[in-house]
C-alpha cells in the first residue's frame, strides 16, 4: 500500500511539473520568440499610412487598371472559404475556365493569349496565393503605368522591389507579392 501511495505522489509531481513546463513555460517561450521577429507572428500585416491594408500572406482582389492583379481565386479571396476547385487537369469545366481567363487577360493586357503566363489563369491550391510570377507582373506593367501616368521604368522598379527570389536560393520560384506592389503604387500617390 505504501508503494502505491508513493507512486501516486510521484505521478502527481510529474503531472504538475509537465503541466507547468508544457502548459506555461513552453507557450511563453514560443510567444517570446515570436515577438523577436516583428510582424511575422501577427500574420505579416502590411500598413500604409498607419492603417492595416492586409496580410502579405493572403491574396486579395484588386480591381481597376491602376492596380496589379493577383492570381484567380476559386473562393473569392475569402480566407474562410479557401480551397481548390478539385477539378482535374483534363476536366472540361476547368479547361473552359482557364481558356476564358486567358482570353480576358490577353484582351486586358493587349497581348496574344499565348503570352499569358499560367499563374494568370489558374488558381492556387488554397485560392489565396498572395504572389504572382515576375512574368505576370511584367505583363501588367504597361497597363498600370498608363493608368497611373507613370513611366514603365518606374513601375518596373517597383516590381523589382516587390520581387522575392527563391527561398534559401534554390527552393520555389521567384515571386512578386501583389499587396506589397500595390501598396508601393498607392504610396506614390496620384492615379
Amino acid at each position: 500500500m505504501l508503494s502505491f501511495v508513493r507512486q501516486c505522489v510521484a505521478s502527481l509531481r510529474v503531472l504538475v511539473v509537465l503541466t507547468v513546463v508544457l502548459g506555461v513555460v513552453y507557450p511563453l517561450a514560443v510567444w517570446g520568440v515570436g515577438r523577436l521577429v516583428p510582424g511575422r507572428a501577427d500574420g505579416s500585416m502590411l500598413t500604409l499610412d498607419q492603417k492595416v491594408v492586409g496580410s502579405t500572406l493572403i491574396g486579395q482582389s484588386f480591381t481597376g487598371d491602376q492596380w496589379f492583379s493577383g492570381r484567380p481565386s476559386v473562393g473569392g479571396y475569402d480566407p474562410l472559404a479557401s480551397g481548390a476547385s478539385n477539378l482535374g487537369p483534363n476536366d472540361p469545366d476547368l479547361l473552359s475556365t482557364v481558356e476564358q481567363r486567358r482570353r480576358q487577360v490577353a484582351a486586358r493586357e493587349h497581348v496574344s493569349p499565348s503570352q499569358v503566363p499560367p499563374d494568370a489563369v489558374t488558381a492556387s491550391a488554397s485560392g489565396l496565393d498572395p504572389d504572382i510570377s515576375p512574368a505576370y507582373a511584367a505583363l501588367q506593367v504597361p497597363r498600370v503605368a498608363r493608368a497611373r501616368h507613370l513611366s514603365q521604368a518606374t513601375v518596373r522598379r517597383l516590381v523589382a522591389q516587390a520581387t522575392t527570389g527563391r527561398d534559401l536560393g534554390f527552393l520555389g520560384e521567384p515571386r512578386v507579392n501583389v499587396l506589397r506592389l500595390d501598396a508601393a503604387l498607392a504610396a506614390l500617390g496620384g492615379q
